[in-house]
């Protein structure tokens, strides 16, 4: 006797029934999640108030520049810090306190300079110098507080009133701050090829401290513990792709110009000879990634043999310089490996489903056709792209205004271990005549950072909460907009009896009006639900970032296992929202009826589904593939002055794979219609 199904064939509900009549998108439709649309709107327009108050109360200037102990702006047009744009700390090793990162406040005195010191002197140094040379003291008065020009002042009084820093050591700007200029030699960090030097206090100090020091104040203004060496690195790489991007733009442009031209006529020819262009780029796709196995191996086994080339990529570390792990025979090992591993994988994909990959090519060849008859579809990423950088630049802007909305606040800083007054607030108009100054002689009231203690400085941080969450929530509707306006257009086309005849006048447009108009609340719904858990993931993120230093085991596979979670859930969410945004834009339900009609048709027929959707993937992979490889190679040929006509018209690059990256870049929308178009024919 059979066994019965332990799941009923209606368990995941009635298949909708054929209706000849049925013509494509339903045009008499009313409104879906109205009180979902009205507290959008509303939350739109707090947003915008949001944004009004941050701008009235913030200031750019107090985060475009540094400021000193002072409250004044290192840099700024039209102050006596015009010509000062660097921030120098008088003694750089006290920010190595642990406190610094809690009361945000290097223990010293800051000023605005022109130019960070190049050289290791002391002020004891100089003041019994200067009597013979008195270069000494020009040069090092500038590091001195502006109107200081007594050298004949004892050492005592001039460290305990800090009128002039005790040391100074050879620096290099970074974030607009003088920070030591570290080298690493064979293994050991030196400052001017030193690994002492004297602190001015009669100590001799290592390298080390400054380290540790500077790592306190990157802190302090990144919020992050990342080492100053390692961002100094990445801001020098960071230059250097900035300078092959201004000196190549114009061949970059040339570039995605020719890989649009490709793309386009990859989706012509595919709406002729899908079969035999799809074969073809897979056939040659497994020739080029076989081509690329064997240089590989050529060229670890000519490296093989030479001196050095065994070193292993650990060993070296991070160099700014990629051509050095080029010349390392485990580089082109990994190479060879990895696209062993990817030709094995393209192999045991045509073996196993080569019947699939005939049906997902028919897709793929009717998907060409829906995109010559609609052939705006190719161009409404732009509006998605412009959607997309308004709501990134209004959250940049607001951002930045609440984070500059504090006031100036000023703290009591004291030279004196014992002073009962350090760290406390101060007012520095009337700071000379308290008693501070008499009980803690030398102690001054310095700038320390801006806030406040009215209502709205003490919710900053919950405003720049709920301007991340509004963002994230504008970001995943204009998204889901997109996908809405994309799947409508291609209904209209599925329904078509006679193609292009019974097609609707302008389909896209008539697709986005009927998303915007009907269903703005099912798009901010379903945005609603994405956003939160993107921002739940964004907390862990940053919880993770802060735990790194933990030695709780528990807290971290607690978190390891949250993020993973959640990862998940936010995958499955999207995947479900695109679905039940064709449900919409076909029937005009709501969210919730048209997620459950999406889900119920999907696991009705999951199996097919999911391999068809992983193998028309990995057909539009190879397609892009075989597309930005072209490409790509015929950018690394000319940029590595390898084609012989164009040799003199070819720029001079730190880096030849930035624009080589870019210009073999420029496939992915196009790509993005066709699986528009693949999940609608899926979810029919």
């Amino acid at each position: 006797m059979a066994r019965k199904s332990a799941i009923p064939p209606s368990y995941y509900g009635e298949p909708h029934k054929f209706d000849p009549t049925f013509r494509g998108p339903v045009h008499n439709r009313g409104c879906t999640d109205v009180l979902c649309c009205v507290i959008f709107v509303i939350v739109i327009l707090g947003y915008i108030v949001l944004g009004t108050v941050a701008w009235m109360h913030g200031d750019p200037r107090k985060v475009v520049y540094p400021t000193d102990s002072y409250g004044q702006f290192c840099g700024q047009q039209g102050t006596p810090n015009a010509n000062k744009a660097i921030l120098f700390y008088f003694n750089i090793l006290q920010c190595a306190n642990p406190t610094v990162l809690i009361n945000l406040q290097c223990p010293t005195t800051q000023l605005c300079v022109s130019k960070c010191p190049d050289r290791f002197a002391t002020y004891i140094d100089m003041q019994y110098n200067y009597r013979r040379n008195k270069s000494y003291w020009d040069y090092y008065k500038q590091f001195c507080k502006p109107g200081f020009n007594n050298p004949d002042k004892p050492v005592s009084q001039v460290l305990r009133d800090e009128d002039c820093p005790s040391m100074i050591v050879p620096s290099r700007p970074f974030l607009q701050r003088c920070f030591p200029d570290f080298i690493t030699r064979n293994g050991t960090l030196t400052v001017a090829n030193k690994t002492n030097f004297k602190d001015g206090h009669g100590k001799v100090r290592s390298v080390v401290d400054l380290r540790d020091a500077a790592n306190k104040v990157t802190a302090m203004q990144q919020g992050t513990e990342s080492g100053i060496t390692s961002l100094l690195d990445a801001k020098e790489v960071g230059v250097k792709i900035f300078e092959d991007y201004a000196s190549s733009w114009f061949w970059i442009l040339i570039g995605l110009v020719i890989s649009m031209l490709v793309s386009l006529i990859f989706i012509l020819l595919l709406r002729f000879t899908a079969g035999v262009l799809f074969w073809m780029v897979i056939f040659g796709v497994i020739v080029a990634v076989g081509y690329g196995i064997w240089h590989c191996y050529w060229e670890y086994s000519t490296l093989k043999g030479k001196p050095d080339s065994d070193i292993t990529i650990s060993d070296i570390g991070f160099q700014t310089d990629f051509r050095v792990y080029l010349q390392l025979s485990q580089t082109w090992l990994i190479f060879m490996i990895s696209l062993a591993v990817i030709e094995a994988v393209i192999i045991i994909v045509l073996i196993f489903l080569r019947s699939r990959v005939r049906i997902a090519i028919a897709l793929l060849k009717e998907g060409s056709k829906a995109i010559g008859c609609i052939m705006s579809t190719l161009f409404y990423p732009i509006i998605t792209f412009l959607l997309l950088a308004l709501c990134i630049a209004y959250w940049a802007v607001t951002a930045v205004f609440l984070a500059s909305s504090g006031e100036a606040v000023y703290k009591v800083m004291s030279t004196l271990p014992d002073c009962k007054y350090t760290n406390l607030t101060c007012d520095p108009e009337t700071f000379s005549q308290s008693n501070v100054t008499k009980l803690c002689p030398g102690s001054q009231c310095t700038f320390a950072f801006y806030g406040g203690e009215s209502l709205y400085h003490r919710y900053i941080f919950v405003l720049q909460l709920c301007n991340l969450l509004v963002f994230l929530w504008l970001v995943n509707f204009t998204i889901a907009l997109g996908q809405c306006t994309l799947a409508g257009a291609f209904a209209s086309y599925y329904w078509a009896l006679r193609k292009p005849e019974d097609i609707p006048p302008c389909p896209l447009a008539s697709s986005f009006g009927r998303a915007l108009r009907y269903h703005t609340g099912s798009l901010a719904f379903g945005a609603l639900i994405l956003s939160i858990v993107q921002f739940i993931r964004i907390i862990l993120e940053y919880l993770d970032h802060k735990l790194k230093g933990a030695h709780n085991a528990f807290t971290r596979f607690l978190l390891c296992c949250l993020k993973c979670c959640f990862w998940c859930l936010e995958h499955f969410i999207k995947f479900m929202n695109r679905n039940a945004y064709i449900m919409i834009s076909i029937y005009g339900k709501n969210f919730c009826a048209s997620a459950r009609d999406a889900f119920f048709l999907l696991m009705r027929n999951v199996m097919r589904v999911a391999v068809l959707d992983k193998v028309t993937d990995f057909l539009l992979f190879l397609g892009k593939l075989l597309i930005s490889g072209s490409v790509g190679v015929l950018a690394f040929f000319f940029f590595t002055r390898q084609i012989p006509v164009i040799q003199e018209e070819v720029p001079s690059l730190n880096y030849y794979w930035v624009p080589l990256l870019v210009s073999a870049s420029n496939t992915t929308s196009c790509s993005r219609i066709f699986l528009y178009f693949f999940l609608f024919i899926c979810i029919l």
